[in-house]
């Protein structure tokens, strides 16, 4: 892969981008001028269209210093990207699996992309045998991989809570004999949690997401009952019991809620949940083919400057100690993130991710769930199309002619491929509009890191 840098400006201070090394520099006026013509032209070219704005001594500092940063690897970098494109065809195991326990919900969020919960399908829940034989599939397609992850998710999974308790006896039984060990997450919208579940989920659950729009009026204009009815007075109480139990034990949870064109201000929904007491918040961008809420391009200056008041008030709070916040798309480790290969792979939808619903069928991921054209196989008879793995295999970043040129393609990875798959009826044509709200993120979260 070619050299290729990305330079940027986020308040005070002027960054460069290494994109193949990842390395991250900050640099004076001259370099970030300079480096708008380095390695395109001569030095002699460089000067003469720089001398009326700098000295000339300056001009030779900043260029020699550059050369040694390339020479050093950290400007500039090459990558031969064949041998781990090599390596990616050999990656053949299963180690996370996405469980929807429940094809039904108690809520009909107008944005929902699986259908208000039956996923263009009937309304049915993960009987205790299906949950069983996934845990049976997961560990014989997981290889030699130790650490095991299953997600439960609907739906509303807590219409399944026997279905939950079973599945986690049952994996948690085989965790020795099997050498392995086994994580759970869990999404729900807190409808139905009581104190003991509360608690059971906050013993046994790795990770809790809880979903809530922002302020009462937008999430009750959203997320609402069969009845018409908002659920945000009878979800946030429950929602702060298990924030105060996850904080006090210093377990991970997240504060999860959706934007739409109606809340194009979804600063203010994030601050509201930081006024509520939650660290742990995102609020992502929604996407489907509802055209009602969708987001549009000429949104987006909206939406950039949104997300800069969030970086704002993240170092105002972080600073003061005063109702504190982590946003999730800020939250990206520059340094030590993930490896390469999820890098280019992102969820490994398809490969080493899968969705089960309640039938046993299997999905490349829960947002595939329902597209005929993508089922897999199921939970008892173990075989999985090869078809379908070979086409997914090759959605890396480096197949998608948009991305390759990209500055920000080792964060993104080219886009959800199920959202591309919706939007644009191509996996390897990314979604444009959630392109430059990622790469808007990703500055922010470069600059924040050296904050």
């Amino acid at each position: 892969m070619t050299a290729q840098i990305h330079k940027f400006r986020v308040f005070d201070k002027k960054l460069v981008l290494d994109v193949n090394s990842g390395s991250v520099l900050e640099v004076d006026d001259v370099a970030y001028d300079i480096l708008e013509y380095y390695d395109k032209y001569s030095n002699e070219s460089i000067f003469n269209k720089l001398e009326s704005r700098y000295p000339k001594s300056n001009i030779k500092e900043a260029l020699e210093e550059i050369q040694t940063l390339k020479e050093q690897r950290y400007l500039f970098t090459e990558m031969n990207e064949m041998p781990i494109l090599e390596k990616l065809d050999t990656r053949h195991y299963v180690k996370a699996l996405c469980l929807n326990v429940a094809h039904d919900c108690n809520l009909r969020c107008k944005y929902c992309f699986a259908s208000k919960g039956d996923y263009h399908g009937k309304r049915e829940l993960m009987s205790a045998e299906v949950g069983r034989r996934a845990v049976d599939f997961l560990l014989e397609k997981s290889g030699n991989m130790k650490n095991l992850e299953i997600d439960f998710f609907g739906g509303e999974p807590l219409m399944a809570m026997d279905t939950v308790r079973e599945v986690i006896s049952y994996a948690k039984s085989l965790e020795e004999s099997h050498h392995k060990k086994f994580h759970f997450t869990i999404t729900t919208n807190a409808l139905l949690l009581d104190d003991e579940v509360i608690q059971y989920l906050h013993e046994h659950m790795d990770n809790i997401v809880l979903s809530l729009d922002g302020r009462k009026e937008v999430n009750d204009f959203i997320r609402v009952r069969a009845d018409g009815s908002g659920s945000y007075d009878n979800i946030v109480s429950n929602i702060k019991k298990v924030v105060a139990l996850r904080e006090r034990d210093k377990k991970e949870y997240y504060v999860r809620g959706t934007f739409t064109n109606y809340n194009l201000d979804f600063a203010s929904d994030v601050f509201h949940l930081a006024d509520l007491g939650f660290r742990e918040i995102s609020i992502e961008p929604v996407v489907g083919k509802d055209e009602a809420y969708l987001l549009e391009e000429s949104h987006l200056i909206t939406l950039f400057d949104q997300y800069k008041e969030i970086a704002v008030e993240y170092l105002k709070r972080n600073k003061s100690k005063e109702k504190p916040f982590i946003f999730y798309h800020f939250n990206v480790d520059i340094y030590h993130g993930p490896c390469i290969y999820k890098r280019l792979w992102a969820c490994g939808a398809g490969r080493d991710y899968l969705a089960v619903t309640p039938s046993g069928h299997i999905y490349p991921c829960h947002q595939f769930i329902g597209q005929e054209r993508f089922l897999m196989g199921d939970v008892f008879d173990k075989i999985l199309d090869e078809n379908i793995i070979n086409h997914l295999r090759d959605t890396h970043v480096f197949s998608k002619p948009e991305c390759t040129e990209c500055w920000a393609k080792y964060f993104c990875s080219g886009g959800c491929n199920a959202n591309n798959f919706l939007i644009n009826g191509d996996m390897k044509k990314p979604y444009k509009i959630t392109c430059e709200l990622q790469k808007k993120r990703i500055e922010y979260a470069i600059y924040l890191n050296r904050a």
